[in-house]
Parts: C-alpha cells; structure tokens; sequence
C-alpha cells in the first residue's frame, strides 16, 4: 500500500465542484489582484479567527515582514524566535535589516520556552516571534506578560495553526499580530502562495494594507514606500471555498493524531507529540521523535509510506546564520529534537486503512 505524506489530489476530489464554482467566478470578473474576492475572504477569516481585521498577502513569508515592518522593526533591532522552524520565520526579520536571536524550547512541546526568553532579552530587543509549531499552540500568557513588561511587539507565527485554540482563545488573538501561510499543504491550503495576517488593531491593519500595496492610501497616492505583497484573488476565491470545510477538517486531523497516538504510546524509543491540557492543538504535522530515526524511515519508504522531517538542520546551524557563530550545544533542546523528530502522514482524506497501515509499520520497523 502506498500511503502519501499529504494528498491534495483527494482533498480536491471531495471539493471539487465548489472550488471550480469559485475560481470560474474570478475568471468571469476578471478580479485577479485584490477585489472583491480578496476583501470577502479577509471578512471570513477575521471572523474565523475572532478577530476584527485579516490582511490577505502574497505568501506567509511576506505576511511576516509586513506585520514587523509595519510595527517599525528595522536595522539596528533585534527579534528574539526559536531555531526549530522554517528559515521564513528569520528570514523576515533579516529582510528588514533586523538582528534575529534566539531562544531554546520546551521538550514536550517543542515551542518557545519562555524563561529563556525573558534571559535573550537586550537594550535592542524591539519584538518577539513565538511559532505555534506543527499546530500546537506556544505557551503565551507568560511571554505575552514578558513582552508587556519590556515595552516588546508579539508577533505569532500561526503558519501551521489554523484554528489551534489556547485556554479557551483562537490564538490569532494573542499578541500585536498572528501572521498564516496558505502553502498548498497547510490545514488551509491555496492552489499557490499566500498568506494574511490577523489583528485587532485597526491602525495597525490600515499600515499593513498600504504596505503590502506599494504604500499607497489610494491609487497613484504613495503615502510611504512598501512592497507589492497582494493577495491573488483566484487564491482568495480557493480559500473562501474551502474556509467552509476547515472546522470539519481540523476535526477529522484531531481524530486521526489520537488514532496514532493510542497506537503507538509506550512504544520503546518512541515519544509521541504532547498536547499541553489547556491546548487544541489542529496537527499541521503529527510528529513523533524517534530513537532510530533515519533507518526507520527508510524502513517506511521501503513499505511505500512517506514521511518528512520538520526540521532536520536548527537554524543556527545553517550556513545561513553563520555570521552568529552559534556552536552545537547553544540550544540542547532544538538540537536533539532536530535528530529524532519524523512526521507521519496526517490529511483530512487519510483512511483509517492507511493510517493503521502506517502505524503498524512504525511499530515494525522500530523493533527492528
């Protein structure tokens, strides 16, 4: 049996008519850059998120670099994040010329630990990127009480939580902004890149939207220099469509992760993922961490399973970041996890055939 790591075919299949309803009607309108469809998707995912404002952009990167340019990061700052996430979450802060730094991370969760957050903290701080990873919500009202105190911006990266919930809060609520990506394969996925950024305050929203459209408060009127980070609406119209499903996909994620996990708790070398009790994790990615990671793995892709690793190198170790000369051993935590963390596949459309297929795998090639 072949099982994929992610299958939008399936996910297209069981959708089709209304995602082709909505991409015919932008070809119709002609609405290709902002418009109505891009403002309709904005509306629904503000109320989605519970919050008063969504600002559709190009991609989730760009989302990043407009939310912190928007709050004024620039050179000289610094923006304090973790090492276990993708390069976009740094890389935003590079593009503005910024200084990133960064902190370890809890082992269970594997999201910013806030107590040596508050350690990193320096005379150039000026913002803070907790990662919502894998679509397990950080820990906030501790960091969130930090960044009050020093006078810092919070700005969450939710790419991977669509809908995650904590203590009872959607979390594109907590913090300045909470900045998402529509990568194809996230648990909202566009049919290209895009991204928006979430928000309850009403100046902020209204910087960020002249921003992301060259700066302009109306047409040929610049009231500043920005960028050209729209959001295409064929994407918007794709992500109207399948807004409507989300709830019921997140559901269906939630139910598979407990599947896993009843199938492969106690199993000896292998840590399944915590979800704190206060939590509703949505499982973008159900990650286990693993002894034998590498030749479990091959093992899988022998049976026909693919998996993933998110993230095999800590950001401070890529050739990237090395002009910050941080050692192995600066982030013991994000280090190890680096070394034993595999993701299963994990889609709404994974059959319980699939799913147990994969898991007696695992349970096989770990006794191996």
């Amino acid at each position: 049996m072949r099982v994929p790591f992610v299958d939008l075919r399936a996910q297209y299949a069981t959708i089709k008519a209304d995602v082709d309803a909505a991409m015919s009607s932008v070809l119709r309108d002609s609405a290709f850059i902002g418009g109505p469809y891009v403002l309709a998707f904005e509306r629904a995912f503000a109320e989605y998120c519970g919050v008063s404002h969504v600002v559709g952009t190009s991609n989730g990167t760009d989302a990043l670099r407009l939310a912190l340019a928007a709050l004024g990061v620039g050179p000289g700052d610094e923006v304090i994040t973790v090492p276990n996430t993708f390069i976009a979450t740094s890389e935003a802060v590079s593009m503005l010329g910024a200084g990133v730094r960064f902190v370890d991370v809890h082992e269970k969760t594997l999201t910013m630990d806030a107590i040596q957050l508050e350690a990193a903290i320096t005379h150039r701080t000026r913002a803070i990127i907790p990662v919502h990873l894998y679509g397990h919500p950080t820990d906030m009202d501790p960091i969130l009480a930090i960044a009050r105190s020093h006078g810092l911006k919070v700005v969450a990266d939710a790419a991977q939580a669509h809908g995650a919930i904590y203590r009872g809060r959607h979390i594109a609520t907590l913090g300045d902004v909470a900045c998402f990506s529509f990568y194809p394969s996230k648990n909202l996925g566009a049919y290209g890149d895009a991204g928006a950024i979430a928000t309850n305050d009403s100046e902020l929203a209204g910087r960020i939207a002249s921003l992301r459209d060259h700066g302009r408060s109306e047409k040929y009127l610049h009231e500043t220099e920005g960028y050209s980070c729209r959001m295409d609406g064929l994407q918007a119209a794709v992500l109207s469509a399948k807004l409507r499903y989300l709830r019921g996909w997140t559901e269906q994620r939630r139910r598979h992760a407990a599947r896993y996990t009843a199938l492969l708790t106690e199993l000896p070398g292998v840590r399944t993922p915590t979800e704190a009790p206060d939590c509703v994790a949505v499982y973008h990615l159900y990650v286990l961490q693993l002894n034998a990671r590498d030749a479990v793995r091959g093992d899988l892709k022998a049976r026909g399973i693919e998996t993933g690793v998110h993230y095999p190198v800590p950001l401070h170790r890529q050739p990237a970041y090395e002009r910050l000369k941080l050692p192995e051993g600066s982030f013991p935590v994000a280090e190890a996890q680096s070394r034993s963390v595999v993701s299963l596949p994990l889609f709404a459309e994974l059959t319980d055939e699939q799913l147990e297929f994969v898991a007696v795998a695992v349970r096989e090639a770990v006794s191996r």
